[in-house]
């Protein structure tokens, strides 16, 4: 089973990775309250991820953006 699912996304990479069509990318910039700076900072070092890769992936999880495209400086 895990076979046959590995072997799906990489048809799906495949397919993903073929398509041409550019997409429009915004970038977002936001003010946050230090508190919740800290708050993240402190999450994302005990995760071990940037605290951009973090916020994208709350974000992500909650269906507020599609997909991330990583070409940020940390």
């Amino acid at each position: 089973m895990a076979k046959q699912k590995f072997g799906r996304e990489v048809i799906k990479s495949v397919i993903e990775k073929s398509q041409t069509s550019k997409r429009e990318i915004a970038q977002l910039t936001i003010k946050i309250d230090s508190r919740l700076d800290d708050a993240l900072a402190k999450l994302s070092n005990a995760l071990n991820i940037s605290k951009n890769r973090l916020i994208e992936d709350i974000l992500f999880e909650s269906g507020i953006i599609e997909e991330v495209e990583e070409n940020y400086h940390e």
